[in-house]
């Protein structure tokens, strides 16, 4: 039996705001928005004007609250953190690629020794090759102690003051060649800045050469990269051009990374190929594999003879054998498509995680620590992170405690412990659990070096035990950034809810280190309080179940249309949840599931703006005051609220780090903020949410979208319900894996 209340059927749907970017007009969308593609409906929704206020005092079910992640915008001044993380992406993929080339080439005698045969050897040549007497390595002292054994933890270094400045774009000379070609192509020119951002300084000529080069600017699809190739080309190009069958094949796949995917299957790429226009689909991709564009895979039990003598093999077998299998039984390979970048990523992650399994110290003597854990489930996390070097943690907001308790205990035993999470609301969350402030830090601040103890001599984070706390939203990219940035020996936690949304980018590392069984699995056993936590718990299973809420935690308030959504919504956040849960508007975060839509968070956003902070929006559409999201880079949204305006751009107080945007990046990468998206706001809470479901969001309801945005509010939880049996059905449909990846088939490789 569902609390929630019968309401309008629901109206037409809308595409998932969290979906694969559709073809549209060739305008580069803002980064604020290209991990959710917008499920853009007719019509604008602003506030009806008065009307009836909606009735807290009587508790009913749940529904979604959910804000934008936050980023760490701690960085400073100079470089950059966005520059430091980019600095440390390129770092990781030469280190790659160099390990590769080692693995391929010839070793050298002794370079794979390290320690004491290491510098044995480097004695013993030193002496033969007359560098050094052999009698002074006679009395030569002991070596020092291992950097192990260093017994305090290092404190999170000091924030810098100064505030952070984003990067700027390409040199105003590229821009104008780009839009001097785009101008010729018939195409706006407001692509030239992200043109020369993504193709270099040369990207006008790369443009000339090869006009399908465009499709690697965000928003743009193949019907706008085809007529900007016609104008440049003329009569000199065609559907089955190489260089535009490649140019889809890869937009393609990058096309599915916005969806999470790491690879995709062949044969959707070659269907996909023939919906555009390809005649040959086949000899399409088999280009693009030898262009290097992207990279194949073969997953699945491969026949020992591949090349189709298998006739006279097949006759000389009796048919009565127990063994022979039918070839129509046996399961086919899955050929499966990527990018290098993924794909590189992956097979690093999964190198990384079999390195620090093996490298674990596996007699560690934690009893005492364990014994005074404050829970049974701390106990069993404390005891398994004793004797591993990989363990995943899974349980809901109350389990957090769990791995603060962990850090804790490392730390009581003079190990340099830290917690890593995915905002910095999580951060201060995770500080407080632990009962000290350095003890946590973001994931992007640790890896960007802006935060956390620094990197020791070896160029690896100087800690003897990290956890990573909002595991879910780790994508494969900087999974595998931090798994090298790990020496060997360093214990690693993987700690999160597998019900939440996955990350904004590429991949399923959590989902897949829990479906590999790549390391002990620690599930809690602390349930989440109140009737908020025992909602969400129900949800988690596929259940919409009543609760009792004797302190408004959990209201529902129907509505028929959008138009009285966003009416509801705002009379929700400006009075009714201030007046009746004593919790401000400035505390409050509403959540809905897409961008575009009359009751989308642009919507919203200009709704909830008109009332809450009204003004002429001066500064490029912002006035101080105003709640708004920063994307510093991609897949990374930080909460912030506008200070002030001057030549050097817009200044935003973003969790007390002052963030300074140049004017020209504010369009693209600042948007106002009182209503989000749910994939936005995982990894973070606010005391109350309202989450905003309209008729034409049915079709954009998934289980985990529901057990996301529903678990964002601690005190309440308001549900502008419209979407009538669609919420109960989104709930009770079985979570699919929705991404393609190839980790778990590498995890399970290694492990075997």
């Amino acid at each position: 039996m569902t609390a929630l209340p019968r309401g309008e059927s629901p109206g037409p749907s809308a595409a998932d705001d969290d979906s694969v970017v559709a073809d549209e007009p060739a305008t580069a969308p803002a980064p604020a928005e290209q991990a959710e593609t917008a499920h853009d409906g007719a019509g604008e929704a602003t506030a009806d004007g008065p009307g009836e206020e909606p009735d807290v005092s009587a508790p009913q079910e749940n529904t979604a609250a959910d804000t934008s992640t936050e980023g760490d915008a701690t960085a400073a001044a100079a470089p950059t953190e966005a520059e430091a993380e980019l600095a440390a992406q390129r770092e990781l993929r030469e280190r790659i690629e160099k390990r590769k080339a080692e693995k391929e080439g010839p070793i050298a005698a002794g370079t794979k020794l390290s320690g004491p045969a290491a510098d044995l050897l480097a004695a013993v040549r030193a002496v033969e090759s007359g560098e050094k007497p052999g009698t002074a390595f006679f009395d030569s002292p002991a070596p020092p102690p291992a950097r192990r054994s260093v017994p305090a933890p290092a404190p999170v270094r000091a924030q810098a003051p100064e505030p952070v400045r984003v990067s700027r774009g390409a040199s105003p000379e590229t821009v104008a060649a780009v839009a001097a070609v785009l101008a010729q192509g018939g195409a706006p020119e407001a692509l030239a800045a992200p043109a020369a951002a993504v193709l270099g300084a040369q990207a006008d000529e790369a443009l000339r050469e090869d006009p399908w080069q465009l499709l690697s600017l965000p928003g743009v699809g193949p019907e706008q990269a085809d007529t900007f190739a016609r104008a440049l080309l003329d009569t000199g190009c065609g559907p089955d051009d190489e260089r535009r069958t490649a140019a889809l094949v890869g937009w393609l796949l990058e096309r599915a990374a916005l969806q999470g995917h790491t690879a995709l299957d062949a044969e959707e790429v070659r269907a996909a190929l023939a919906a555009r226009a390809v005649t040959d689909p086949g000899a399409a991709v088999q280009h693009a594999i030898a262009e290097g564009v992207v990279l194949v895979f073969q997953d699945g039990p491969e026949d020992e003879d591949t090349d189709g003598d298998t006739d006279e093999e097949s006759e000389g077998t009796d048919a009565g054998d127990q063994g022979a299998e039918p070839a129509a039984e046996r399961e086919p390979v899955q050929v499966l498509l990527g990018l290098d970048r993924y794909a590189l990523a992956e097979e690093s992650l999964a190198d990384g995680i079999a390195r620090l399994v093996n490298a674990c110290e596996k007699d560690a003597d934690w009893a005492e620590a364990a014994a005074a854990a404050p829970s049974p489930s701390a106990t069993e996390l404390i005891r398994t992170a004793a004797a591993h070097g990989l363990v995943a943690h899974t349980g809901g907001e109350a389990a957090r405690a769990e791995p603060a308790a962990l850090i804790a205990a490392a730390a009581s035993l003079g190990l340099r412990a830290l917690g890593a999470t995915h905002s910095v609301d999580g951060r201060q969350r995770l500080a407080d659990a632990v009962g000290d402030a350095s003890a946590a830090v973001t994931l992007a601040g640790l890896l960007s070096g802006t935060e956390g103890p620094g990197r020791d001599e070896e160029g690896a984070l100087a800690l003897d035990l990290l956890v990573v706390l909002d595991a879910p939203q780790l994508d494969v990219e900087t999974g595998a950034m931090l798994v090298e940035s790990l020496a060997d020996g360093t214990r690693l936690v993987f700690s999160g809810d597998p019900g939440v949304l996955g990350s904004a980018g590429a991949g399923r590392v959590f989902a897949d280190v829990l479906a590999a069984r790549a390391c002990p699995q620690v599930v809690s056993r602390t349930p989440d309080p109140g009737p908020i936590g025992e909602l969400v718990s129900g949800i988690g299973i596929g259940e919409l179940n009543q609760v009792e809420a004797p302190g408004k935690e959990v209201v529902i308030v129907p509505v028929r249309d959008a138009g009285e959504a966003v009416h509801r919504t705002v009379q929700l956040v400006a009075d009714s949840v201030p007046r009746a849960i004593g919790v401000p508007s400035s505390d409050t975060q509403v959540i809905t599931v897409g961008h575009g839509g009359s009751a989308g968070t642009r919507a919203l956003n200009e709704a909830l703006k008109q009332r809450l902070n009204p003004g002429p929006g001066r500064f490029g559409g912002f006035d101080p005051g105003d709640r708004v999201a920063h994307v510093p880079a991609p897949g990374r949204t930080v909460p912030g609220v506008v200070v002030s305006a001057d030549a050097e751009g817009l200044h935003l107080d973003c969790s007390g780090s002052p963030v300074v945007v140049p004017q020209e990046r504010v369009a693209a990468s600042v948007r106002h903020a009182w209503a989000l998206s749910a994939h936005q706001a995982a990894g973070m809470r606010w005391p109350a949410a309202v989450v905003v479901l309209p008729g034409d969001a049915a079709q954009g309801l998934s289980r985990p979208w529901v057990y996301t945005a529903f678990g964002r509010g601690e005190r309440h939880l308001s549900v502008v319900h419209g979407v009538d049996q669609a919420l109960p059905r989104a709930v009770a449909q079985s979570p699919a894996q929705d991404r393609t990846t190839r980790l778990r088939t590498l995890l399970e490789a290694s492990d075997g």
